[in-house]
């Protein structure tokens, strides 16, 4: 006798269920290790030694290298990701169509001013946090646990450097130029600071207002990646890149970068940051007349075990 519709239905219904099942079991294996990895290091991390004044702790490094506006470009592990599965494959898919031959950075955030607390937290240096788009939201998390506990391959620090300033030399500039580039800088605290605020609100809630962004965060980054893959990156309404446009965004705030046309904005990716746009023309960020971004600086470089 022939199998009725309702049987051949079930049978299928059986049959995807059973393949789900199996595919889910060395998904939730690799979700359950990635977790727990996260979980080792941050537990090593609180409870390490920690050694003043020595040259090779992010302490001294954000004190000496780091400002406001400056801007992380990280080489991630996706094998890593500890977001869940759909997150792994949204880095998979950045890796794979936002990077080229020059450079493997699938992800960026920028360095923004502290909250202050305290009067001490207004005269410390490494008082700083990154600003991110991540699939937890939009989230500002201390720049030292956050380089610490980071398990990309390979984290750059790209140094924003205004008119009139001389990052790395040891020669000042003269009492009015000295005047003028304290006025910028204090300007770019100021509106980062504003910023800052602003998209933690609107990407992680205030906590009075729940936000959704960290449900839609790596179906974005998916398709955006996906939709630059095909060419197809002027027909989407969303970002290639949302931790990109993030912080292309935020320089824009701190009057360091143009804005011409917002395709061109939502079309940012993490690499283009480190391009000259005077001298490409195309795929790189317009910064202002005077601003630019000095050399990279290798933070950390190599496999994290």
């Amino acid at each position: 006798m022939a199998a009725s519709a309702q049987q051949i239905r079930r049978h299928v219904l059986q049959t995807m269920a059973g393949g789900a099942a199996v595919m889910s079991l060395p998904i939730g294996g690799w979700w359950y290790w990635a977790n727990k990895e996260r979980s080792r290091v941050a537990e090593a991390n609180r409870t390490k030694i920690r050694l003043p004044n020595t040259q090779d702790t992010y302490d001294y490094l954000i004190a000496e290298k780091c400002q406001p506006g400056d801007v992380l470009l990280f080489d991630r592990r996706c094998e890593h990701c500890a977001s869940g599965p759909w997150a792994a494959l949204a880095c998979l898919a950045s890796k794979l169509f936002l990077t080229g031959s020059e450079s493997s950075f699938d992800h960026a955030g920028l360095i923004v001013p502290g909250y202050v607390k305290s009067k001490a937290d207004l005269y410390e240096a490494t008082n700083l946090l990154l600003l991110e788009a991540t699939p937890q939201g939009i989230v500002a998390r201390p720049l030292k646990d956050r380089l610490e506990q980071s398990f990309s391959k390979t984290i750059v620090l790209l140094q924003l450097n205004c008119p009139g300033e001389r990052r790395n030399e040891e020669s000042d500039p003269d009492g009015a130029q000295r005047a003028s580039v304290e006025r910028t800088r204090k300007h770019v605290e100021r509106e980062l600071r504003l910023f800052r605020d602003q998209w933690v609100a609107l990407g992680s809630g205030d906590g009075q207002k729940k936000s959704y962004y960290p449900w839609i965060h790596s179906t974005i980054s998916l398709g955006g990646a996906l939709l630059y893959g095909m060419g197809l990156q002027d027909y989407s309404s969303g970002p290639v890149s949302p931790s990109a446009y993030l912080v292309l965004m935020g320089l824009i705030k701190a009057s360091a970068a143009q804005s011409i046309d917002d395709k061109e904005n939502r079309s940012i990716k993490p690499e283009d940051l480190m391009r000259n746009y005077q001298l490409l023309n195309k795929d790189a960020v317009r910064l202002r007349p005077g601003w630019r971004f000095l050399s990279p600086i290798t933070i950390k470089e190599g496999p994290r075990l």
